[in-house]
């Protein structure tokens, strides 16, 4: 059993995970501020979200924009759950 490698891709999962989740929740803002622009991500992210540093680099080629908001919602998440993660290992 290697410890470290186990604590790695835990991190990469709940990287990924965040990723998904600020992309869910700037899909919703963009639905109801521009439409067009959540359909483009919709369909953008569809198939790509599995691994979320790939997702993030792979929209910075096409829309930094929105790459940068998701990054940002992610790390607002990240800050906000921060202290329930000890009690939760």
């Amino acid at each position: 059993m290697n410890l470290k490698q186990i604590a790695k891709d835990t991190a990469k999962t709940l990287q990924s995970y965040l990723t998904y989740q600020a992309l869910r929740t700037v899909l919703a803002q963009l639905g109801e501020t521009n439409p067009p622009l959540e359909l483009w991500l919709h369909n953008f992210s569809s198939g790509k979200i599995q691994n979320g540093e790939s997702f993030i680099e792979q929209l910075l080629r096409e829309k930094p924009d929105l790459a940068l908001r998701i990054m940002t919602v992610r790390e607002h998440i990240a800050e906000e759950i921060a202290e329930f993660l000890p009690e939760m290992v």
